[in-house]
């Protein structure tokens, strides 16, 4: 085995002559997490998604640049993409974020399928950077569950903490239904307790992304901020607009957009990645639920992969590429509005 893995690398060095050192490094890591058969072929475990972003770090080294984000609870590294075109100057920057809860795989699938995408054609004047797995630990558990055929409900990291309520924006609620719906107000137990979401923060307040879309499942909308207040965000106008653009991408059966906080009249979404990108580095921030439910069949209840995950991922993934490129494109062609500007 530990031939094949120095073997492995070595062609990872050879196949990336132009690739910076921390280039190297990652083709390096993805050789030692070489993929293996697993029960769900439709989908890729952590090393198959690897295998995809080598093969274009390897290949295009000038279009995509690997980085870490940072690192997981249990060490292990979160990593990240830069993909841009090499020869056009960089006009605005879009984040997507995939797979922030840990049985959400199909977020997963849309993310590689548009950074192939993007990496094969990539728009001119915007510069995406592509996380495929914000929750390292909870995948790499919902990995073991599947191998040993366990039927485990997971959400949140190692640690059992809800990564998508442990944001530093609207952590309390005045809403009359916290009293009657607690289970719905529940934060972490602190803003910014876990390494991942800490890691997230630091990103995005380097980068000021014009933009991002941070990918789940399942529900089928495109929503906007706020999450945990009812009344409307600044520069609510501009956010519907480009939800407006994605939903006009998708075609047929498109996710419509909406204020999440109004999804239901007792519902608020309390710490989440929404409003902390929104509020705090005022990027316009989204949050698609991709797919309308993973279950289709009688056989699919009480399975937990499949109430967030169909069988085919596939549709879904096209359709995410579809949307994504009309957001990344919005960005690169200057006709965002700056929050500064309202």
């Amino acid at each position: 085995m530990l031939g094949t893995l120095l073997f492995a690398a070595q062609l990872a060095h050879a196949a990336c002559g132009a690739c910076t050192p921390g280039a190297r490094s990652y083709l390096e890591w993805a050789a030692a997490t070489a993929p293996t058969p697993h029960p769900e072929p439709a989908y890729r475990f952590e090393a198959d998604v690897h295998e995809v972003f080598a093969r274009w770090v390897a290949e295009r080294p000038g279009v995509v640049r690997p980085f870490r984000v940072g690192q997981s609870g249990e060490d292990r590294p979160i990593w990240g993409f830069r993909l841009a075109d090499p020869a056009a100057p960089v006009r605005g920057r879009l984040l997507v974020l995939a797979t922030i809860h840990a049985l959400e795989w199909v977020p997963t699938e849309v993310a590689v399928a548009f950074a192939e995408d993007f990496a094969a054609q990539p728009i001119a004047g915007v510069e995406v950077v592509v996380i495929p797995t914000l929750n390292v630990d909870g995948r790499a558990l919902v990995e073991a569950d599947l191998r040993a055929d366990r039927a485990v409900y997971r959400r949140g990291n190692a640690a059992r903490v809800d990564l998508n309520r442990d944001f530093g924006v609207h952590r309390q609620s005045d809403a009359v239904w916290k009293a009657l719906l607690p289970g719905r107000y529940t934060v972490s137990p602190g803003p910014l307790s876990q390494p991942e979401t800490r890691a997230l923060d630091a990103l995005a307040a380097r980068e000021r992304f014009d933009a991002a879309v941070s990918l789940h499942a399942f529900g089928g909308f495109f929503y906007y901020p706020w999450a945990g207040r009812f009344a409307r965000a600044p520069g609510h106008a501009e956010l519907h607009r480009l939800a407006r653009v994605m939903q006009d991408a998708m075609g047929a059966h498109a996710y419509r957009p909406r204020q999440l906080s109004r999804w239901g009249f007792f519902f608020r979404g309390l710490g989440m990645e929404l409003d902390h990108l929104h509020h705090e580095y005022g990027t316009w921030a989204f949050l698609v639920e991709t797919t309308r439910s993973g279950l289709a069949a009688p056989a699919d209840l009480g399975v937990p992969f499949r109430m967030y995950n169909p069988r085919d991922p596939a549709r879904h993934a096209r359709e995410g590429v579809r949307y994504l490129r009309a957001l990344a494109a919005e960005v690169a062609s200057g006709r965002v509005v700056a929050r500064s500007a309202e």
